[in-house]
């Protein structure tokens, strides 16, 4: 037996001891090219035209963010992703909720046959049928709107896929008492079961919101006009035309600013993450 004044070490932490250290390894490796773009986001774009060999020494300043901040062209296309960001987050919620609830929990003709399909969602690319879906979009003159930029992420196969999967995980005795207590099908959906789901919606939430946040490839295809663009499709355009840029630091800064949305987001939801994976919702 050991001592109680004697402090236990336990063999897990000696173990595991070069998997931390290459943890905390590849989060540097992960992490330089984070650090380079701030350095560079916070350098004198004239001093940048000579070299960026000093983006980690002073002097520093904050002017390319200054500049941000007077440019209504950044400020727009910072809107309209937030509008497509937001706008695909909250119809995929719904949409994927329902649908999840129905598969888990409702008995109806063709369930598993539909469901199947759905899956199938996940192993169609979307290159695979960008063709047609451009085609279709503007034969309905839906490019270069709001609805024709959201419209294609509004149905995800994997966010069925999780609802499904956390409803299933709920106790049926839940159910059975609120059907005893005359309750609709409804109501124990939306009072009951959503409730407990809370963080998986948390979860397909900001996987949602970040991909439609960084999504580049339908917004580039979709958006032609310039007072549509994205902010990944707006500091794409000033890169490829870098002679009448106002700088490398400028650019960094956009995209520092680009990425504070989606940052601030996860960080906030990051608890109902774990939970979510962890599967401690559901008791």
């Amino acid at each position: 037996m050991s001592r109680p004044d004697e402090t236990y070490k336990p063999d897990v932490l000696t173990a595991n001891r070069p998997l931390l250290w290459g943890a905390a390894f590849l989060s540097v490796v992960m992490m330089a090219p984070v650090a380079w773009l701030v350095g560079l986001s916070i350098k004198n774009n004239q001093e940048l035209m000579i070299g960026t060999d000093s983006v980690f020494r002073a002097p520093y300043t904050i002017v390319n963010y200054l500049n941000i901040l007077q440019s209504s062209q950044v400020f727009g296309w910072f809107f309209n992703s937030f509008v497509v960001a937001t706008g695909q987050t909250l119809m995929v919620l719904v949409l994927a909720s329902l649908a999840g609830y129905g598969f888990a929990r409702l008995e109806f003709p063709f369930r598993r046959t539909l469901f199947v399909i759905v899956l199938f969602g996940l192993a169609v690319p979307e290159q695979a049928v960008i063709i047609a879906r451009h085609q279709m979009f503007n034969w309905f003159g839906l490019h270069n709107t709001y609805l024709g930029l959201m419209l294609p992420g509004m149905s995800s196969a994997f966010g069925v896929f999780l609802m499904t999967q956390f409803f299933r995980a709920i106790p049926k005795d839940i159910d059975e008492a609120a059907l005893l207590d005359n309750a609709s099908q409804f109501r124990i959906f939306w009072k009951i079961m959503l409730p407990l789901t809370l963080p998986a919606q948390a979860t397909l939430g900001i996987f949602t919101f970040l991909h439609a946040w960084n999504d580049y490839w339908w917004p580039l295809i979709s958006a032609t006009k310039k007072e549509m663009y994205t902010l990944t499709i707006g500091i794409a355009s000033s890169q490829s035309n870098f002679a009448q840029s106002e700088g490398l630091g400028f650019l960094a800064a956009q995209a520092v600013f680009a990425s504070l949305p989606a940052l601030i987001v996860y960080l906030i939801f990051q608890k109902h993450i774990v939970t979510a994976v962890s599967g401690g919702a559901v008791k």
